[in-house]
């Protein structure tokens, strides 16, 4: 597995999870209903989400261009 591969799947898995999070404060504005959380909660929560996971995205990649930068000895 390369390096960054598994920052790069968790913040795949976060931003789905806040198009989630965004859709069901979008649906729960929509219809009025008064759920948990509300609109602005799953809203909020939704962006919070998405926010956490650009920034494990960024981190992933800086983590791959450093493993291709770093200099690789003769027994590889």
């Amino acid at each position: 597995m390369s390096v960054g591969y598994k920052r790069t799947l968790t913040a795949r898995t976060g931003a789905g999870l806040a198009f989630l999070c965004g859709g069901t404060g979008l649906m729960a504005g929509l219809t009025d209903h008064t759920w948990k959380l509300g609109p602005i909660g799953w809203f909020t929560g939704g962006v919070l989400l998405s926010l956490i996971a650009v920034f494990v995205l960024i981190d992933g990649a800086f983590a791959f261009q450093k493993a291709r930068m770093a200099p690789r000895s003769l027994d590889d």
